[in-house]
């Protein structure tokens, strides 16, 4: 669905004007729609209807506890990657039963935290992180469910930054030493029970292709362990699956549950998604205001109030994200002799950029933009660099708006810090 339209010249966010709420509120500022995560959440759900299935929304996208409460509601899991994340799931009434624990890292405290919450399963990404979670388990008197996260070799034909499928990425255990680990664990490891096997090859992927592979994949590795001897419960296949930025050619949620649900079908397995991006992408704008243009020989600059510690995506790889103008008057035409900006932010970086070159109505002082496909990895990789205070999340919800994060002081900024007398 579509949260952001255009009403009487006007950027809106549901029944809300983002003018409005940047003259409220401030900029740099987030807005969220809550009709967009509700339509998303009853995506998957109702896609995965048919088959067993849990959907474990990936904190990391946008940890917000309010969105992850929304989310609970809903009906669906966390996928967790931290112990910070465990403890917003836990805020957020997350029950420990739809909770599925990622991540290369996780220490014996993290792991003691989760076993004492009674999580669903660790996803289990080394044979030394396996080994760790059965003494952990053995100490707490506990059994450890476990699923290990396969790496398939399978291309997902996304960026480097975010593919994490291939023998050369960080992520999982090579899919061909998989086997032996699983059924000599079964008989060494006596506070680990094996649950399920889970595999995550990438982030927005916009061809379904690379999911079937390594579908296929695993299907082959859960029938081999099955002559062993060992029957899983889960088939845990990520997330993944891409949002439009600008003009890709986005699949539905029903062309990739209709993938999965053929690959294992003739299988007792509750598939289990971890769908982050294609969750809360398209939820959110991030409003900024134009502070000062400059224009050189070279280069047209927007200088917004923005920069790459409030939106890191398109400093850190490149990332496009549309930004569009929030006050726009379509009858008047001399509002779109449009004009080449580098969209620039007030860090002291030279990589801190919004968009270069973008193709833009021509901007003033003062002028609003919003940056489009905030959702994900927007705020949740944001920082205090350069001691800028993060912005503030609002939450739309028809024509209400709620406060979900309040803008941080400069008093915050310092907090914990040894100020000395």
């Amino acid at each position: 669905m579509e949260s952001f339209i255009y009403r009487n010249h006007n950027l809106y966010c549901e029944d809300v004007s983002l003018a409005a709420l940047a003259a409220e509120y401030g900029t740099p500022c987030y807005v969220y729609s809550k009709a967009f995560l509700r339509s998303r959440s009853q995506a998957y759900l109702q896609a995965f209807s048919g088959h067993k299935h849990l959907v474990c929304y990936s904190v990391k996208a946008s940890s917000n506890v309010q969105l992850l409460k929304l989310f609970g509601e809903l009906g669906l899991g966390c996928d967790i990657v931290s112990g910070g994340e465990l403890f917003r799931a836990k805020l957020a009434g997350i029950p420990g039963r739809k909770i599925v624990y990622s991540g290369v890292g996780k220490t014996a405290d993290e792991i003691s935290q989760a076993l004492a919450y009674k999580i669903l399963f660790f996803n289990v990404e080394s044979e030394s992180e396996l080994y760790l979670i059965n003494r952990v388990a053995a100490e707490m008197d506990l059994i450890a469910p476990v699923s290990i996260r396969v790496n398939p070799d399978v291309d997902p034909l996304t960026h480097p930054y975010i593919s994490t499928g291939l023998k050369e990425n960080k992520f999982g255990i090579p899919i061909e030493c998989a086997e032996k680990i699983y059924l000599e664990g079964s008989e060494k490891l006596k506070n680990i029970k094996f649950m399920g096997v889970d595999c995550h090859i990438g982030s927005q992927l916009t061809n379904l292709s690379p999911f079937r592979d390594s579908a296929l994949r695993l299907r082959g590795l859960i029938e081999r362990l099955a002559m062993g001897g060992l029957h899983l419960k889960y088939v845990d296949l990520g997330g993944g699956l891409g949002i439009k930025y600008d003009c890709e050619d986005v699949p539905e949620v029903k062309q990739l549950s209709d993938i999965f649900t053929d690959v294992f079908e003739g299988l007792d397995l509750t598939i289990v998604l971890e769908p982050g991006r294609s969750m809360v992408g398209n939820s959110a704008v991030m409003l900024t205001r134009v502070q000062f243009l400059k224009h050189t020989s070279g280069k047209n600059f927007a200088i917004v109030d923005a920069g790459m510690n409030d939106m890191l995506r398109p400093s850190l790889y490149g990332a496009f994200q549309k930004i569009d103008k929030v006050d726009i008057n379509f009858e008047n035409s001399a509002q779109f002799s449009d004009v080449n900006y580098d969209i620039v932010g007030p860090i002291c970086e030279s990589g801190d950029f919004l968009a270069k070159a973008r193709s833009l109505p021509k901007l003033e002082q003062g002028d609003l933009l919003a940056v489009r496909g905030a959702g994900a990895y927007g705020f949740s990789m944001s920082s205090t660099y350069n001691s800028r205070p993060r912005p503030v999340e609002l939450l739309v919800d028809g024509s209400s708006v709620t406060v979900i994060r309040e803008r941080e002081t400069y008093e915050d900024l310092v907090k914990g810090e040894n100020l000395g007398r």
